[in-house]
C-alpha cells in the first residue's frame, strides 16, 4: 500500500496498486489486527461446523492466533474462558469454540454469521 494513484485528475479516489479504496485498505488493516489468542497450553480443534458433533478439519498449534469473521451459537463447551455455546468463524467451514479463545468478553465480539 505504499504506492498510491489518484483516479481522476480532480476528486478522484485514492486507490493502491490492488484497487482497493483507502477506506477498504483500513477496514482490511483493521479486520487483521483483530485477532485473538488460543488459551496458552491448548491445541485446538478446528471444526467444520459450530459443534463438537462436526468433523476435526485441522488442529491450532499452542500459542496461535485466530482471525474471528462471525460467530453463531452451536455446542456448548467449557473450556479456560468459561462455558459458552458461541462459536468462532476463523475460515470457510473452519470454526472453533469460543470458550477456548480469549476474546476479552462473555459475549460475542465479532458479527453474527
Amino acid at each position: 500500500m505504499s504506492v498510491e494513484d489518484t483516479r481522476g485528475i480532480t476528486g478522484g479516489d485514492v486507490a493502491d496498486v490492488e484497487g482497493r479504496t483507502a477506506e477498504a485498505a483500513v477496514a482490511t488493516a483493521a479486520a487483521l489486527a483483530t485477532s485473538y489468542p488460543v488459551a496458552p497450553g491448548y491445541q485446538l480443534n478446528v471444526r467444520s461446523g459450530p459443534g463438537t458433533g462436526y468433523s476435526i478439519v485441522r488442529v491450532l498449534s499452542e500459542g496461535a492466533w485466530v482471525r474471528i469473521n462471525c460467530q453463531t451459537t452451536g455446542t456448548t463447551v467449557t473450556g479456560p474462558y468459561g462455558t459458552s455455546n458461541i462459536w468462532d468463524n476463523i475460515s470457510s467451514g473452519q470454526y472453533v469454540s469460543d470458550a477456548y479463545i480469549r476474546t476479552g468478553s462473555d459475549g460475542y465480539v465479532a458479527p453474527r454469521c
